[in-house]
């Protein structure tokens, strides 16, 4: 069977994915493989949700769920949900904050 066609990015979430789990790599590697998906949650986070993930996935949960939500976030939302809590193994693994080593805009 054929391999599907891969996409720019899911060749970055990929990257990303690698980045968490290899124990070589460090944050700098981590953070110089966040996407631009990877590197606007960690803003939204940082800049609407007092810098903590929970409240931005139980958002993103509400709305899957047709629940009322605070943040309308574009139409990618499991793939976001998956993003985050990627992102979140990976500051709990390493004790940092994304925010304070990603450039915000």
């Amino acid at each position: 069977m054929a391999e599907p066609t891969r996409t720019s990015k899911d060749r970055e979430d990929m990257e990303v994915e690698k980045a968490v789990h290899d124990p070589q790599g460090g944050l700098a590697d981590y953070v110089s493989h966040l996407s631009a998906e990877h590197r606007m949650l960690v803003a939204l986070k940082s800049q609407l949700y007092g810098g903590s993930w929970e409240p931005m996935l139980d958002d993103l949960r509400n709305r899957l769920a047709g629940k009322p939500y605070i943040f309308k976030l574009v139409n990618r939302i499991q793939e976001d949900i998956e993003r985050i809590e990627e992102m979140k193994r990976f500051e709990a693994k390493h004790g940092i904050d994304l925010a304070d080593c990603v450039e915000l805009p």
